[in-house]
């Protein structure tokens, strides 16, 4: 089935069956490999982008419920304040070491700033809870998005 998805704000078309999930169009068909597969069950965020502004986990966001909302991923996200704050935080903070889920943690950290400017330590913790860094760089994380938010 034909698909027009607004990536980036640039539509995209695509040829998928509705229900393939949009991390799979986004890589496989797309070419976008920024958004990462991590656990294929929404468990650990590295597959984050954002739909119509909001995190979601596309590893298990069929293509088909995406209508014509716009979605956002890693390859733009520096694009807005929000993320371009965050990109250089975690760039002077050095939070990255294997990177791997790097990408989710900035969607969500960026979804945060954009309902949240000014959150605390709290409300980074609850928003970041569903983003596992196997390396353990929270602490790190958790300055980044401070730093971006000026607090």
């Amino acid at each position: 089935m034909a698909f027009t998805l607004k990536i980036n704000g640039t539509p995209r078309e695509v040829d998928v069956d509705g229900d393939v999930p949009l991390l799979w169009v986004l890589r496989d068909v797309l070419g976008m490999t920024g958004t990462k597969f991590g656990c294929g069950q929404a468990l650990c965020g590295a597959c984050t982008v954002h739909v119509g502004g909001q995190p979601v986990r596309s590893c298990q966001t069929p293509v088909d419920s995406v209508g014509n909302t716009a979605i956002t991923t890693i390859e733009a996200i520096g694009n807005t304040p929000q993320g371009a704050a965050l990109q250089k935080a975690w760039l002077e903070l050095e939070v990255v070491q294997c990177g791997y889920c790097q990408s989710g943690q900035i969607m969500s950290a960026a979804a945060l700033l954009t309902d949240m400017p000014k959150p605390t330590d709290d409300d980074i913790d609850a928003a970041m809870s569903g983003n596992v860094c196997r390396c353990g760089t929270y602490q790190r994380i958790r300055t980044a998005i401070k730093r971006a938010a000026g607090v």
